[in-house]
């Protein structure tokens, strides 16, 4: 069996390991651990193309590059059958894609890619101007106004943005007016399919403002980012128990944990993390369900402006992703292992066609 690493961290190497014996670098990962507040954490993503049809294809999402105060990556290997492997970046948002194909007439394409990476719950004191805080670029903060495919800015999502924000100042002010918006406005819907599509000028021109993260807060970005506020998704998953709201957090088999986040930049904060989809979350699954009033709620709807816990493993921001080598278009957003054959692209929600397998665990270090 093949196998191959490639290791990435912000602490220096050592000489071995540039030398090409590629260990994991737990030196590293407790030197970040003891560092204040960090978790190490090993997500295993293995996939299988069942009944390939010609040659088979394999995207698979990647822990978030740079490294952030919040999120540091500690390398990633795999193991499998693959003919060719590449790290892709999608060129304009950063996103990392791990790639792997085979030939056709070759044994089942398989490939299992193991991630670790360090986080730490992240908040943001909005009571007023942060000391210290990281800056953007102009160009980055630009490409975070833009409309995307899914996420527009002009007609009905403009109008909305301009009715909701109407009277208030400022970046903190508007993003506060959008995301109260949505929580009181929108619902979870259980039966929409993975974590929704996030087209929302569809959502407002029918009136149907119910269901997942990818939706609601796609839904937070346009309209943040319609009334001038640099705003964007973060697309990654659960990886551990929630230590406050036990529907906000998944350990194990976390195969269906896929989770959107978003931020919004403020000047005198930086990127502010927000999350009024899981709000909705908590209003709909949390002991059963839960009026909008209630403590929990109320807790959970003042902490998610602000404030993430960071049981989470963020992958990227990216929209309308071309996935290298790929016969077929763009993807609204990468955040689901993605396969195709000569047949063409396999449904990443369908485990009878593209079977995959997800685990995180907290290794001892």
């Amino acid at each position: 069996m093949d196998r191959r690493s490639f290791l990435r961290s912000g602490i220096t190497l050592t000489a071995a390991t540039a030398a090409g014996r590629f260990p994991w670098p737990e030196r590293a990962a407790a030197a970040v651990r003891d560092a204040g507040g960090w978790r190490t954490f090993e997500v295993v993503m293995h996939a299988v193309v069942l009944d390939p049809s010609g040659p088979s294809r394999v995207w698979l999402p990647m822990p978030l590059t740079p490294d952030t105060d919040y999120h540091r990556g500690l390398g990633h290997t795999w193991t499998g059958n693959p003919a060719r492997t590449h790290v892709y970046d999608d060129g304009k948002y950063g996103a990392q894609i791990f790639y792997a194909e085979w030939p056709a007439g070759g044994p089942a394409p398989t490939v299992d890619v193991t991630y670790r990476f360090a986080t730490r719950d992240r908040a943001v004191d909005l009571s007023g101007p942060q000391k210290t805080r990281p800056t953007e670029t102009q160009a980055t903060l630009r490409r975070y106004l833009e409309p995307t495919r899914l996420i527009r800015t002009d007609g009905i999502v403009a109008m909305t943005a301009q009715h909701v924000t109407k009277g208030r100042r400022g970046e903190v002010d508007k993003a506060r007016a959008v995301y109260d918006w949505i929580v009181e406005n929108t619902f979870r819907d259980p039966k929409v399919r993975g974590c929704g599509i996030g087209d929302i000028r569809a959502m407002l021109e029918t009136g149907n403002l119910g269901g997942k993260c990818a939706d609601l807060n796609a839904l937070f970005v346009g309209l943040a980012r319609a009334a001038g506020v640099p705003a964007r998704d973060v697309y990654g998953m659960r990886v551990a128990d929630s230590a406050e709201f036990k529907c906000l957090g998944k350990s194990g088999d976390v195969s269906k944990a896929q989770h959107c986040r978003a931020e919004f930049y403020a000047p005198e904060h930086g990127w502010v993390p927000v999350d009024p989809a899981d709000v909705r979350k908590v209003i709909l699954e949390e002991k059963g369900g839960l009026p909008p009033e209630d403590p929990v709620v109320q807790r959970a709807r003042a902490k998610l402006f602000g404030a993430w816990e960071m049981n989470y493993l963020a992958f990227n921001y990216a929209h309308d992703v071309s996935l290298p080598n790929a016969a077929q278009g763009p993807l609204g957003f990468l955040m689901y292992p993605q396969a195709e054959t000569g047949a063409g692209r396999k449904d990443c929600l369908d485990p009878e066609t593209f079977r995959y397998k997800i685990t995180s665990r907290e290794p001892p270090l």
